[in-house]
């Protein structure tokens, strides 16, 4: 197996990269006990890195460390104060519109069927 040293280069180098580049979240230990795990221990940190270090997939953690998964997993989103409504009175206001229009558009979609299973 001449080429195992060059694979246990390849994904050493790719953990060190995922390690440096992963925002908030990482689990287990602190980056530098990653980088220093991973350096140390190159084919055996890797491994360990990507199975139980890498943040957890579909989503980002809370900045406060709560642990909570942003919506939608859009970081962006995770702004304090980001699903208070600006106007309360203006955000109800919406929300009855929405509902409104909701319930005309399911009862089109029942006359629709409706008539289908007429002429059907």
């Amino acid at each position: 197996m001449p080429y195992m040293g060059l694979i246990v280069l390849v994904v050493m180098i790719a953990a060190l990269i995922d390690i440096v580049g992963s925002e908030a979240g990482i689990r287990g230990l602190p980056r530098w006990g990653w980088l220093l795990l991973v350096i140390v221990l190159p084919l055996v940190g890797s491994i360990v890195w990507f199975v139980a270090g890498r943040p957890v997939a579909g989503g980002h953690r809370h900045p406060s460390g709560s642990g909570r998964a942003s919506a939608l997993g859009f970081p962006e989103y995770d702004e304090p104060g980001r699903f208070e409504p600006a106007d309360p009175a203006a955000d109800a206001e919406f929300l009855r519109q929405v509902r409104e229009r909701a319930d005309e558009q399911r009862r089109q979609a029942e006359l629709q069927r409706r008539r289908r299973e007429q002429d059907g």
